[in-house]
């Protein structure tokens, strides 16, 4: 892809725009901050800069530019994430058919290829065969309409093994490629292909931009597994799927919260009521992939797991990991121990409406199951509920919250609410939490990066300072020491600063460095300020220098080495006076700067 093409897409795509599709972003003064879409955080600390086009986490380090945004939060390779941003700015590339394209990327457009292929065939199963007919019979028996079937692209495998196979070998699909599909299996003697999804309803799963990556395939009678899912691919990972979110992610986010339910059928059903801010998370371990994917549409969620006891179980660890997670969760247990799809087929719209709207917070979901068990007759009775409930009171991350339920627990339990709360002290205190916080520790010095900052700023005092800085040493063995020998590289070749070009240059260590100089602070220094921060950093040298040089002086004095007892220490001289006359030009600027 021509570099031209590149740097159109990056004029085109503001980062705060695209950024904001994922992470809620709010004004914090020249820059915009958010939770961290690439690791579990209470208080955001990922920041994105409008004027640079950069983003940086100062809490796991993650950084770059929109590029390199897309390529980690989709992961994604850079040609994909290429396109992707041009479909999202209106341009259109041009290949180019040049030498070293990516191949995984090219492997992974024909694997989408071949599954987008593959739903139509199956699709058009259901309208085909006489058994594909009745696969459809069937779909509408459970109440889909065909509007529904068509919406959500369903299909039927046929039980002829090699049905599917023959359809995509006509398309010119290699083996090799339909293979790596998973659709597509080699028998044991490695002489024949077959279909993995033979007599089954097939559900496709979609990626977050409605690319097909994966099926689901539900058994008609009673044939084991009841259902059958695409393995792990290059273009799928389960962990990281969440079935509808391609659909209802638009709605998640306009109305700040999701239902999660565990299948297809019962997501189709959800979705059928019109209801389309609805996910599934295919399965009943709710991972914590999938939870940061979420959590950029929205950090609140209705769990309307099944009612059976993998579906309580299932529940329970999805409580857990969304709590720790910073989530705001409710639970929707239906009645008479229906799942979502069987309630709606039964008691209709209106009633799945209805108590969707009453659904209990945690707390209150958590302490009726405690309170059915035990019962709150005994003291023993009740001491079991508080010990129920407060595993979950203790995952709250916000204390004002966690107090307000813990008062609410000890109303309904009858019990001494200042006991509680010590119990609950204990717990939070005893508890591992899911990350552990700490300070962010810079690698460069304050002086480095503000100084980094003015050189990147204002190029003109730059090329009045940088070049001094690199002659003398100053800069010699500094954390930032390649980041300004880059700069100096950059300006003597002609030309402003590229900011990405220069991230580029750098290893990722350094590259961070740069963006946490650019981000670190709302503050742009003048020319003053670069040169008392070059003074600093004179200062630091001379200082390394004399801590070098006294355990040398003390060398030369039990040795009796008078000569070179003599000369470093007038050495010692000039370096306290260099030393003094910076310190007095720093009092100076001080004193100038307070008027």
């Amino acid at each position: 892809m021509a570099m031209d093409q590149v740097e159109d897409v990056r004029a085109a795509a503001d980062i705060v725009k695209i950024i904001g599709d994922y992470v809620q972003l709010r004004k914090a003064g020249a820059n915009m901050m958010g939770l961290c879409p690439f690791h579990q955080e209470k208080t955001p600390s990922f920041a994105v800069h409008p004027g640079k086009q950069i983003f940086h986490c100062f809490g796991c380090g993650v950084g770059g530019d929109v590029f390199k945004f897309i390529m980690l939060v989709d992961n994604l390779t850079f040609p994909e994430a290429l396109e992707r941003l041009a479909e999202k700015v209106g341009i259109i590339l041009v290949q180019s058919g040049a030498k070293g394209t990516d191949s995984k990327s090219h492997e992974r457009t024909a694997l989408y290829k071949i599954h987008e292929a593959a739903a139509k065939f199956y699709a058009g199963q259901l309208t085909g065969t006489g058994e594909g007919r009745a696969a459809r019979a069937y779909l509408l028996d459970r109440g889909l309409k065909d509007e529904v079937i068509g919406r959500f692209l369903l299909g039927y495998a046929p039980r002829d093994s090699r049905a599917l196979t023959r359809h995509l070998s006509s398309l010119l699909f290699s083996d090799e490629l339909l293979e790596k599909t998973g659709l597509v299996l080699r028998d044991a003697g490695g002489s024949r292909h077959f279909d993995r999804f033979r007599g089954r309803i097939i559900f496709p799963i979609a990626n977050e931009s409605g690319k097909v990556i994966a099926f689901g395939g539900r058994a008609l009678g009673d044939e084991q597994p009841k259902y059958l899912n695409s393995p792990e691919t290059p273009i799928y990972t389960k962990s990281r799927v969440l079935y509808h979110l391609d659909r209802g992610g638009k709605a998640i986010r306009k109305q700040d919260y999701s239902i999660l339910v565990e299948g297809y059928m019962d997501c189709i059903a959800v979705d059928s009521c019109g209801i389309e801010n609805v996910i599934a998370s295919c399965g009943t371990s709710f991972t914590e992939a999938q939870i940061r994917l979420l959590a950029r549409y929205s950090r609140r969620v209705v769990v309307n797991y099944d009612p059976d006891s993998a579906g309580q179980a299932a529940t329970e660890r999805s409580l857990n990991a969304l709590l720790e997670a910073g989530f705001e969760v409710k639970v929707l247990a239906l009645p008479g121990g229906l799942d979502p799809d069987s309630f709606i087929r039964k008691r209709g719209d209106e009633a799945y409406r209805k108590v969707l709207a009453a659904a209990p917070g945690y707390i209150d979901y958590v302490t009726d199951r405690a309170i059915a068990e035990h019962g709150l007759d005994s003291p023993q009775g009740k001491l079991a509920v508080a010990n129920a409930v407060l595993p979950y009171l203790a995952r709250m991350p916000n204390p004002i919250l966690r107090q307000e339920m813990t008062d609410r627990l000890a109303a309904r339990a009858l019990l001494d609410d200042r006991l509680l709360r010590e119990e609950l002290r204990r717990a939070a205190v005893e508890r591992r939490p899911a990350v552990a916080s700490r300070p962010h520790e810079y690698k460069a010095s304050p002086a480095e990066r503000k100084l980094l900052l003015a050189f990147l700023e204002n190029q003109e005092v730059m090329d009045e300072l940088l070049p001094a800085l690199v002659a003398d040493g100053v800069l010699s063995g500094l954390a930032a020491e390649d980041v300004f020998l880059k700069l100096l590289e950059a300006r003597s070749a002609g030309g402003a600063i590229d900011i990405h070009a220069l991230g580029e240059s750098l290893s990722s260590e350094n590259q961070n460095l740069l963006h946490e100089s650019l981000l670190a602070s709302d503050e742009i220094p003048g020319r003053e300020d670069a040169i008392r921060f070059c003074d600093a950093l004179r200062r630091g040298k001379i200082e390394r220098k004399l801590s070098a040089l006294n355990p040398a002086i003390d060398a030369a004095g039990r040795e009796q080495d008078w000569a070179r007892l003599a000369e470093l220490n007038q050495s010692k001289v000039l370096l306290m006076k260099e030393l003094a006359r910076i310190k007095e030009n720093l009092e100076i600027e001080n004193k100038t700067s307070a008027k």
